[in-house]
């Protein structure tokens, strides 16, 4: 009776340990965690914010709702196809582990509950997260069989979380839009080499399953190349302006051009070799580039010291209370 007993609450534990790997797959949790990590950062970069766990993590959670719901509108879209590529068949929809009444009933709560997170902190938040999670899912997602423009829409929301976390910061007045914009750059910029590199790695399987990813119709070209190398090259003078718009120091400034010229410097060689260990090596780099640009903006950001006067001030009408 006893052992019976036992093999039922281990039963029970393997079903719910195995739903939870599916679920951390219909999010895909590592792409999800990069996204939000971005919404993060930008949202502690604003002047206005001081750090507080208590915000960081609400603010983290709203953005893993809301893009994993994203993340499985494109996998219900998407399961056909998925179960056509090796490195995405063992994905829950595309196995036929979870059902699409399953993945729709995720996609609404997540999505909900995360847009109504993001309006806790701020309107603007809530409708650019509404708006991303239905540009994703519902344009980008469908496009990418169409179009490679679908890189450049995709790209949109791939980068709207930076300005989502830096309007996550707006009170009531006063709300400067010029920092979310110009962390956005960044962002949308460093996607074309970091998702072109993907797809000429994975070029075979994208190409069977009917994706349209690359910029030309030949598959990995000296085309292709040449563009890794001209959106890396547009990411330098974007790289200035953190600095110059007083987000963040002069370090990290130097920190982001290193970056930015190895990106550059990556593509390049990709141009010239035009082979797959090339082609890793610009997806990879790219993947170090984003963590390592965003936590040196953040370790350098710009603290605008009260003026002597103002504190004098609060401290006196803290007296008089």
């Amino acid at each position: 009776m006893l052992e019976t007993k036992l093999d039922t609450v281990d039963s029970m534990s393997f079903k719910l340990a195995s739903k939870v790997k599916d679920y951390f797959l219909l999010i895909k949790f590592t792409l999800s965690f990069m996204v939000v990590f971005s919404t993060v950062i930008c949202y502690l970069l604003a002047p206005n914010i001081q750090f507080n766990i208590v915000q960081v993590l609400l603010l983290f959670t709203g953005g893993m709702l809301v893009t994993g719901s994203a993340n499985a509108i494109n996998q219900i879209l998407e399961k056909d196809t998925d179960a056509m590529m090796k490195r995405t068949a063992a994905r829950p929809l595309a196995s036929g582990r979870m059902s699409d009444a399953e993945g729709w009933i995720f996609v609404v709560v997540a999505g909900l509950v995360g847009i109504y997170i993001m309006y806790t902190f701020s309107i603007e938040a809530a409708l650019l997260s509404l708006f991303s999670l239905l540009l994703y899912g519902f344009v980008y997602t469908p496009l990418k069989k169409v179009n490679s423009i679908a890189v450049l829409v995709g790209a949109i929301p791939g980068a709207l979380p930076c300005l989502i976390g830096w309007t996550a910061s707006f009170g009531d007045d006063d709300n400067n839009w010029t920092g979310g914009w110009v962390l956005f750059a960044i962002q949308f910029l460093w996607q074309f080499p970091h998702f072109w590199a993907i797809a000429w790695v994975a070029h075979k399987d994208y190409n069977a399953a009917g994706f349209k990813l690359l910029p030309g119709d030949q598959g990995p070209t000296k085309f292709t190349a040449l563009q890794t190398i001209v959106y890396s090259a547009l990411m330098i003078p974007v790289g200035f302006l953190p600095y110059l718009l007083r987000i963040s120091g002069i370090e990290s400034m130097w920190i982001l051009l290193i970056c930015n010229l190895m990106m550059v410097a990556l593509s390049i060689i990709l141009f010239i070799r035009m082979d797959l260990a090339s082609a890793r090596r610009v997806m990879f780099g790219s993947y170090f580039y984003l963590m390592i640009v965003f936590l040196s903006l953040y370790a350098n950001k710009y603290r605008t010291e009260v003026p002597t006067e103002q504190l004098t001030s609060v401290v006196e009408k803290s007296l008089n209370r």
